[in-house]
């Protein structure tokens, strides 16, 4: 439990780490930030598929592939539901130049803020299922993949606060409530699985299903809508890479 609670942790500090290294570099280029963000998005693909995936399907025995299945298109249906009542993250994080001319932008940046608040929660519960396997190394695995496509969430949501007039003092709350909301998942999924270990395998395939949910329909759009395409593809194979690289290593 003290393992699960550290982990917690440092994957809620990710997005404030990167909080901190938005407000070092308060003004960055939609070319930086979509290569980091699909570095992130690679990243966040290994960890869905090597660590959450392909483990329900061996983890499920004889109904392990559907159970992969039906985890998967139940996690993308439930971002979906939520996607109904928070608007897009790309279409928010594109409407940026918007933030810097007045009128509703305020309210524009505490809405982008909500919907990556509410998007870190199936991430956590994702980092905290993954425990629930007992496999402490490919637990470890999830959690740091998570932890690592944190710290650009964190960074971009610092710029547009500021520029909307945002006390910096309350743009650092602000992060600091999104990390907590990943915790909270951590802890939430950690427990749903330990109160019941038949439930397992579609936990893992729900998990992942949310964060494929997540990557095609709001971090790769985002990184492909201004003209990076090309580098953002790159930085994506990137990412997957060097999680798979890692799973080997820890396996």
């Amino acid at each position: 439990m003290q393992m699960v609670f550290i982990t917690a942790l440092g994957v809620g500090g990710a997005t404030v780490i990167g909080a901190i290294i938005g407000f070092v570099f308060k003004r960055l280029s939609h070319r930086f930030s979509d290569i980091v963000l699909a570095f992130a998005a690679g990243i966040m693909l290994a960890a869905a598929v090597l660590g959450l995936i392909l483990p329900a399907v061996e983890y499920g025995g004889d109904l392990g592939l559907l159970y992969a299945v039906l985890g998967i298109f139940a996690g993308a249906l439930c971002l979906n539901l939520i996607d109904k009542l928070v608007p897009h993250l790309h279409k928010l994080m594109g409407a940026e130049q918007e933030f810097h001319q007045g009128g509703e932008r305020l309210s524009k940046v505490l809405l982008f803020v909500t919907a990556i608040a509410i998007h870190n929660l199936p991430e956590g519960i994702a980092a905290g299922v993954g425990f629930g396997s007992g496999n402490v190394s490919e637990a470890l695995f999830i959690a740091g993949g998570i932890a690592l496509q944190n710290i650009p969430e964190g960074m971009v949501i610092i710029g547009p606060m500021l520029s909307a007039g945002v006390k910096p003092s309350r743009t650092f709350l602000c992060a600091l409530v999104t990390g907590l909301v990943e915790v909270v998942g951590t802890l939430l999924g950690y427990f749903a699985v330990s109160l019941s270990q038949a439930i397992l395998p579609f936990a893992l395939a729900f998990a992942g299903g949310t964060m494929l949910y997540v990557i095609s329909d709001e971090m790769i759009p985002e990184t492909h809508a201004h003209g990076s395409e090309r580098g953002a593809t790159y930085a994506l194979l990137v990412g997957f890479c060097v999680m798979l690289v890692s799973d080997v290593l820890l396996g």
